[in-house]
């Protein structure tokens, strides 16, 4: 009896470690994925350029100041 539920689980351990061995390949497309990665850099360029512009172009006066 003890020998047959030590079968099973040294069965059930091996499939376990077989199946963890298994790996799935995907194929990227080298020239889409740097495509989309310059893409990303260049959004993010174009939002710390604009940040820079809007905090040079505040006046120096506050906003909330009536004028005349």
């Amino acid at each position: 009896m003890r020998t047959r539920s030590l079968q099973a689980a040294l069965i059930l351990g091996i499939a376990s470690t077989l199946s963890a061995c298994v790996t799935i390949n995907i194929y990227f497309p080298a020239a889409a994925a740097e495509k989309a990665a310059d893409k990303i850099i260049e959004d993010i360029w174009q939002l710390k350029k604009a940040d820079d512009g809007k905090a040079a172009a505040k006046p120096s006066e506050p906003a909330n100041q009536a004028k005349p």
